[in-house]
């Protein structure tokens, strides 16, 4: 069983240190949601773990099949098993869904297995339809530009697209439910929930216990100050629904001597 262990993180952005001490381990089988107000490093979080280049990692390791990721490349990251949905995806003009989704799925193939030919055409073309049925989405979405005049959904849909194709053990969701409606909220949940076995693991980040309702997490964290700083079951989701962040600021803020 894979795991994904974080210790001790600090990381610094443009100078600013947004995660101070960040503790936490998320395995194979389990969905973990991430809570918080806004600015309190949810997406720095999410960025550091997939390598982006901006956040600048001062102390800690992270640690995934026993090795600190920190020193790897996003792609060797990607091909351990890692995998980050956007909150803000971007466009790729000129390369279609499909011919994204093949070249990452060999690009794969070829890091476990450097002899390995790649997928071949007619069951790539099978697999992708089979993901596509699960998300609702039409056959003729693998056509177009990776997010180029994408709506926010079929935005976000495509991110579960590749999710649900590549197959990664551990996956980090960024705030997956921004700007979404209900249909297309429940969608995305579908696609989520079809990965969840003893062979998935995900970090679901959001600001609203909405898409919890539809990903039922088996922990839920709440961030403040670039650390976790609660941690419980789903009914910690509820209450920070009901009463907000308050109550917790209070519990962790220290009284100056």
């Amino acid at each position: 069983m894979s795991e994904l262990v974080i210790k001790d993180l600090h990381v610094n952005v443009e100078e600013n240190e947004i995660l101070k001490g960040l503790n936490l381990t998320v395995r194979q089988g389990e969905i973990h949601a991430i809570m918080g107000p806004n600015g309190t490093g949810k997406s720095t979080l999410a960025y550091t773990l997939m390598g982006h280049p901006n956040y600048e990692v001062t102390a800690g390791e992270v640690l995934f099949k026993g090795q600190n990721i920190l020193d790897l490349e996003p792609d060797e990251r990607a091909h351990l098993g890692l995998f980050l949905a956007f909150q803000y995806p971007v466009a790729i003009p000129g390369v279609t869904v499909a011919n994204f989704l093949r070249t990452a799925i060999n690009a794969h193939r070829k890091a476990v297995n450097p002899e390995d030919k790649g997928i071949s055409i007619p069951e790539f073309r099978k697999l992708l339809k089979e993901r596509m049925d699960l998300l609702q989405m039409d056959h003729s979405f693998a056509g177009r530009y990776l997010n180029e005049g994408f709506s926010g959904g079929e935005k976000k849909r495509a991110e579960i697209l590749q999710m649900v194709t590549l197959k990664p053990e551990i996956a980090i969701l960024d705030e997956t439910d921004s700007g979404l409606d209900i249909d297309a909220l429940r969608i995305v949940s579908d696609g989520v929930n079809a990965m969840r076995g003893p062979a998935f693991g995900a970090l679901v980040i959001t600001h609203y216990q909405r898409i919890l309702n539809y990903i039922k997490p088996d922990y839920v964290h709440v961030m403040l100050g670039g650390r976790i700083v609660e941690s419980g079951g789903p009914e910690l989701a509820e209450r920070l629904e009901a009463e907000g962040y308050d109550w917790l600021r209070e519990k962790h803020t220290q009284p100056v001597s």
